[in-house]
Order: structure tokens, then C-alpha cells, then sequence
């Protein structure tokens, strides 16, 4: 599959809010937008990075193989956040690879632009290192779940944290369309395809959560919250 690129459009993302109103006018002219088929592969692990991107609709998920060939899943963005910033800053090769999990409309701009505007406007410079620890220690966190947390509680943070991205209410529940296959969303928990789905199912059969395709409903998220606290507790 292909990307499709269009003209640019106006953007508006937390990267570029403390510019003023004409600069960001003009830094939004410099962006293309482009559109991503579901399984569009929008950079690889290894690459050289020469722009960063913000996702407008859609979902993308942001993965990274083992030396044994296993997929892990490090993030799943959705719209107004910005990813492939990292490499842009140090100058290395891409960490992960990004791939669309769902039809996506994207923002990219590039490498000698982005620096561009950051030697005129330091502060573009300052969000997007306040972006980069944001990911940092959003990763952080997530290593210390799969180093610390059972598999009940690193499923049940994983739905709060969905539902806190991509949730939408629904007669007293909330819908979470994740766009993830099964293997995926075990990916993304840290464990087992069989394991993650025994837990789903469990927690199904409390009544906390409804089961769909690519979509948990969640029921009643008091404990689910209260199990992804309490980790360890069986």
C-alpha cells in the first residue's frame, strides 16, 4: 500500500501552541498532509529519521522486534499526537517502526524545515523536548509494569489508558474502538495472545467489561481502575 499525499492544511497541535498566531500560519504551510491505508507502513525500525509526523485521524502503532523476531507494541497514538520526533533530535536511525492500524490522515513535516523553525522560534525547540519526556516517561512507566505487574494488572491499566485515548461514552458505558487484532493488543499489554484474552474474558464474565470486535465496551471501570492499582493482587 501506498501513502497518498494532499496540499497542506491548518494544524493545530500542542507541539506549536506557543507560537503566535501568523507563525503558526506559516509553519502549518510548511506541513503535507498525507493519508495512510489501514497496514500502511509509514516508517521502519533502523530508517533514517527525516521527519516527524501528527496524526490527525486515525490510529498508528509505534512497534520494535526483538533479536528472536518477536514484536513488541510500545504505543498506540491517536489524533493530535505528534511521533517520530526522537530521532530528529539525535540524529539516529528510527526506534520503532510506525504502521497504521486504521485508515490514517497525517501531518508530516520535514527534517530541514523542523530545524528551520526551531532556530527562529526556540520555543517550537522547547515543546518538542517536552514532547520527547513526555514519551520517555510514558515508556518508563510501561516498562515498570512489565517488570512489576501481573498480567490481570497490566490488562486492566491497558483498557483505563485506551479508554482515557480513544473512549467514547455510550449509555453509561464507555466504547473503545482500538483497532487492534488480538495478537496486537496482547502485544501491547506485554504478554501472551492466550493469556491477555483468559483475563479479557474473565473480566467479561464480571460484568466490567463487553467484548466486540477491534472493541471492548467498557462496563464500569471502578475495578478495573482499582485492579490496575493493585497489580499484584490475585
Amino acid at each position: 500500500m501506498s501513502l497518498t499525499l494532499h496540499e497542506p492544511r491548518p494544524l493545530v497541535t500542542a507541539l506549536f501552541e506557543s507560537l503566535d498566531p501568523m507563525a503558526a500560519d506559516e509553519l502549518a504551510a510548511e506541513f503535507e498532509t498525507v493519508t495512510a491505508g489501514r497496514r500502511t507502513v509509514l516508517f521502519r525500525e533502523g530508517e533514517a529519521g527525516d521527519s516527524l509526523y501528527v496524526l490527525l485521524s486515525g490510529k498508528v502503532k509505534l512497534s520494535r522486534r526483538s533479536s528472536d523476531g518477536r514484536e513488541g507494541l510500545l504505543a498506540l497514538i491517536g489524533p493530535g499526537e505528534p511521533f517520530g520526533e526522537v530521532e530528529l533530535l539525535d540524529g539516529g536511525p528510527r526506534t520503532a517502526t510506525a504502521t497504521a492500524v486504521a485508515d490514517a490522515r497525517l501531518a508530516r513535516l520535514s527534517k530541514t524545515a523542523l530545524y528551520r523553525w526551531m532556530a527562529r522560534h526556540p520555543e517550537v525547540a522547547e515543546q518538542l523536548l517536552r514532547a520527547v519526556a513526555r514519551r520517555i516517561r510514558g515508556n518508563r512507566a510501561t516498562v515498570h509494569d512489565r517488570l512489576f505487574s501481573d498480567v490481570p494488572g497490566r490488562v486492566a491499566g491497558q483498557l483505563i489508558q485506551l479508554a482515557h485515548q480513544f473512549g467514547v461514552a455510550e449509555d453509561g458505558a464507555t466504547r473503545v474502538v482500538h483497532d487492534l487484532t488480538q495478537t496486537e493488543l496482547a502485544q501491547f499489554v506485554g504478554a501472551s495472545r492466550e493469556s491477555v484474552n483468559k483475563v479479557l474474558a474473565q473480566y467479561a464474565s464480571r460484568g466490567w467489561v463487553r467484548l466486540e470486535n477491534k472493541c471492548i465496551v467498557i462496563l464500569d471501570d471502578a475495578p478495573l481502575a482499582l485492579r490496575a492499582q493493585h497489580k499484584r493482587r490475585r
